[in-house]
């Protein structure tokens, strides 16, 4: 027996599944990707965009640190004011100067104790620094205390 034959160009089965194989290849669309320009573009786009979130975020752990010294600065002048009220009579008119440690850091105060209009009353002055660099003060603190001889 013969092998049935269809109609057409090649007249086999066979031929005819190859044909419209190929055919649909030939039709379908060509698939466009990146070109490298494209890709080295986009990369540096990318290494801009990182450079920057990388320098606000040591930008922001740098003020956070900052913000950790004044903190702990602004104790160590409180701790010194309350020193001053608790013992009032220790208070000597001028300039006095010392040192401190807090949470593990240094730091250098200075404490001024001048006279107020209201001779109840002593002015005290309080700044306060790193010990690494004395000259620029990372807390200030004004308060008023009592004579010791005032009471």
């Amino acid at each position: 027996p013969a092998r049935p034959r269809l109609g057409g160009q090649h007249g086999t089965v066979r031929a005819m599944t190859r044909c419209a194989c190929a055919y649909a290849i030939a039709a379908r669309p060509a698939v466009r990707g990146f070109t490298l320009i494209e890709i080295l573009v986009a990369l540096a786009l990318l290494a801009v965009a990182l450079a920057a979130g990388m320098r606000a975020l040591a930008q922001g752990a740098d003020g956070m640190s900052t913000l950790k010294a004044r903190t702990l600065a602004l104790w160590v002048a409180q701790n010194r004011l309350a020193a001053a009220q608790i013992a009032p009579d220790a208070l000597v008119a001028g300039e006095s100067r010392g040192d401190a440690l807090q949470a593990g850091m240094a730091f250098v105060w200075t404490v001024k104790v001048s006279a107020t209009p209201n001779p109840a009353f002593q002015r005290v002055d309080i700044a306060v620094a790193e010990r690494e660099s004395p000259s620029y003060m990372l807390a200030r603190l004004t308060g008023y205390v009592t004579r010791g001889d005032a009471r």
